[in-house]
């Protein structure tokens, strides 16, 4: 049987590292530097698939 407590730490630390994400592409000092915090958020995305 699974861990409960186990997974939902999992859940709040990738739910704290999307809302990081978030944050640091909404204050991108520029486009460029936005692009490639997308990219990462993407690539993250896809990984956990």
């Amino acid at each position: 049987m699974p861990n409960i407590a186990a997974k939902l730490r999992a859940r709040r630390a990738e739910a704290r590292t999307r809302r990081a994400l978030n944050r640091a592409i909404d204050n991108a000092a520029t486009a460029t530097m936005r692009q490639e915090l997308i990219a990462i958020a993407q690539a993250r995305q896809n990984h956990l698939r």
